[in-house]
């Protein structure tokens, strides 16, 4: 059978056992990307930008079943002062969920949205989703916009005294969750999201971030929990004049996660840095592709991705800068490394650039390997036990990506978890 037609099968399979949601300022965003997924597929292993990740079950039409994780481990942020925004296999919980008031931010359900004709989020919900589509695309993201139910659109306009916490939470096995959030930075406002949870057996995440001039947006996200869990999850930013996003995801267990950052930079004088930290034991495969476009002048990026590899898990990187004709000045770093405990674990990387300016600094980077044996000597020699040393390495192997993050109390909360998983492992 044609690859076209097998295409063809598996997207018709998904699409007929779901349900377009009705009505609302944003049918039409809708409408517009279920067309979207009609023409492009769903992925297969034989797209260019899935050759390394299998996405048979992401596209399947029902969710693998995924067992819960049972631990006393507290949840992560429990010790931050934050507002909580609960979702239970992708559905709101308003009884865990704090009042969604605050100075300086206004957060709306989407569900809420839906029944508006006139909303600030019908400019940002879809639009930098189709944007993302060229030149690669990512049908599974416009899957997201067609038929996701539920999430938050959160206007920022001044600076939020808490970060906003999206908590996920998984309770049923065969769940199968899709939401979509939209983050409306406005001039001169300032807020840091925070994410964590394992959400669903099978989740599909989009969010949209339109970052006016002057803007700023932290975000920090947690990944782990319930290993045999799937997530395809999706975050599109647009940048204005002057404007920062800092993001930082750290991943530990699930069998299969694909994280997709697409960035434009469009205004001059801004600054967008996307970093990532995995630790990956056995059945494990984790995936972070990211696409950063510089169309302004003096325009800053980095790319900060490491992974921690043991017992046969897999790692991904792939990640492009593109400079667009015009955009002179810019600053472009990415460097992706893996630390592979074992022979069985792999790393597979596909950095790129795509110059068309002239007066540019951009470097790229990638690199494999084990632990540093003449530091691991170092270390023993000193009467330090070998799993000890170990771990000493390792996190400072991660400590790079770590550092993206600005505020050193989350930082200090990402790097306690990472101690807690090495521990356990030795």
């Amino acid at each position: 059978m044609a690859l076209a037609q097998v295409k063809q099968n598996a997207t018709e399979a998904r699409l007929d056992s779901m349900t377009l949601p009705e009505g609302g300022c944003l049918k039409a965003a809708r409408a517009a990307a279920l067309s979207r997924v009609q023409t492009m597929g769903l992925p297969t292993r034989r797209d260019e930008y899935w050759k390394y990740t299998r996405p048979d079950t992401l596209v399947q039409p029902g969710a693998p079943k995924a067992s819960l994780f049972k631990t006393d481990e507290s949840m992560m942020f429990s010790g931050v002062s934050r507002l909580k925004i609960v979702f239970v296999d992708g559905v709101f919980d308003p009884e865990q969920s704090d009042d969604l008031e605050m100075e300086g931010v206004r957060i709306d359900r989407l569900e809420d949205i839906c029944c508006k004709d006139i909303h600030w989020a019908k400019d940002v919900y879809g639009v930098l989703e189709a944007r993302g589509q060229t030149p690669v695309e990512r049908p599974l993201a416009a899957l997201n916009t067609a038929f996701a139910e539920d999430g938050v659109a959160i206007h920022v306009f001044g600076k939020p005294s808490k970060p906003i916490s999206l908590i996920y939470q998984h309770s049923d096995e065969n769940s199968d969750a899709m939401l979509h959030n939209v983050v409306r930075v406005e001039t001169g406002a300032e807020a840091t999201i925070l994410e964590n949870g394992p959400a669903a057996s099978r989740f599909n995440k989009c969010m949209e971030m339109d970052i006016a001039d002057g803007g700023v947006l932290h975000h920090v996200r947690a990944q782990g929990r319930d290993h045999e869990r799937r997530a395809a999850t999706y975050m599109f930013a647009r940048l204005g004049k002057e404007s920062v996003y800092k993001s930082f995801t750290l991943t530990v267990n699930g069998v299969l996660t694909r994280n997709e950052q697409v960035v434009e930079l469009t205004g001059d004088d801004a600054v967008a840095h996307v970093a990532g930290a995995c630790v990956g034991d056995g059945d494990f495969h984790h995936d972070d592709t990211v696409f950063i476009t510089h169309d302004a002048v003096n325009c800053e990026s980095r790319q900060v991705f490491k992974k921690v590899l043991r017992n046969g898990a897999t790692g991904v990187f792939q990640g492009k800068i593109l400079v667009k004709e015009g955009a002179q000045k810019t600053d472009g770093y990415q460097i992706s490394q893996s630390l592979l405990l074992d022979d069985d674990s792999q790393f597979l990387a596909k950095p790129e650039l795509e110059i068309y300016a002239d007066d540019v600094a951009c470097s790229h980077g990638s690199t494999s390997g084990a632990i540093d044996e003449t530091a691991l000597y170092y270390l023993r020699s000193r009467g330090v036990p070998v799993d000890e040393a170990t771990a000493l390495l390792t996190l400072a192997f991660l400590a790079e990506a770590v550092e993206e993050i600005e505020d050193d109390g989350l930082a200090e909360g990402i790097v306690s978890r990472l101690e807690g998983w090495l521990a356990r492992r030795r």
